[in-house]
């Protein structure tokens, strides 16, 4: 019997309210290797409050988050931590290196949680983003553009199933967010990985083979007016 591998990440009717306002009404999705999806929506629509459940960051009142086929949303904090380390890679607006660890060192990191690092992967992707030879360098030395370029790669480092991206690009000029929004994909794709962009950057969400709409917390074929 031919044997069917799971999505990468899926969610199933994931609900969220913060006191009187309900954030997501009964979100669900699926997100499969190699396969990038752009979820947009105006401000306040619920798109970072999505990540941060698919990404184990919060516990969803309601609903059900896979990494892999495994459920994540029941495991303990110390389990879904490194679980997470291993699963998901994460990329965000602001690249939150340690200023106190090399680049090699925070690239590392996912790979160190997961109890597998990957010395020579991690300097391989350090090479595919235009970093050869800068691992010993402090984050502090790096522009903004090439600090953005080490936490795409410290997102893949650990070899994940998918990568979250909120807003990769949002603290970059229009130059470094195409650079980095393309290898993000590129590598993703070349490690395999899914890929979940955030966004409400039309160009960014043009990287995307499906493009989900989020208004009132709720998918919506509609395209949103952000107006």
């Amino acid at each position: 019997m031919r044997r069917v591998t799971p999505p990468a990440l899926s969610a199933v009717n994931l609900t969220q309210a913060y006191g009187d306002v309900t954030v997501l009404r009964g979100v669900s999705l699926e997100l499969h290797a190699g396969e990038v999806v752009a979820v947009t929506g105006p401000s306040g629509s619920g798109k970072s409050t999505l990540l941060h459940l698919l990404g184990g960051l919060d516990t969803p009142q309601h609903g059900e988050v896979y990494w892999a086929g495994e459920r994540a949303d029941t495991l303990d904090t110390q389990r879904r931590a490194q679980r997470r380390a291993g699963r998901i890679g994460l990329v965000f607006q602001h690249h939150y290196l340690l200023d106190d660890l090399s680049v090699l060192d925070n690239v590392l990191i996912p790979g160190r949680l997961a109890g597998r690092p990957d010395p020579e992967h991690a300097q391989h992707l350090l090479a595919r983003v235009g970093l050869a030879g800068r691992g010993r360098d402090m984050p502090g030395v790096l522009s903004g553009g090439e600090r953005q370029r080490v936490a795409v790669a410290r997102a893949l480092a650990a070899h994940p199933a998918a990568v979250l991206a909120d807003e990769p690009t949002g603290s970059l000029d229009r130059a470094n967010a195409q650079t980095v929004a393309a290898l993000l994909v590129e590598l993703a794709r070349e490690t395999g990985a899914g890929v979940l962009l955030v966004t409400h950057d039309e160009r960014l969400a043009q990287h995307a083979g499906r493009v989900l709409h989020l208004l009132d917390g709720q998918f919506t074929d509609t395209l949103p007016d952000y107006g």
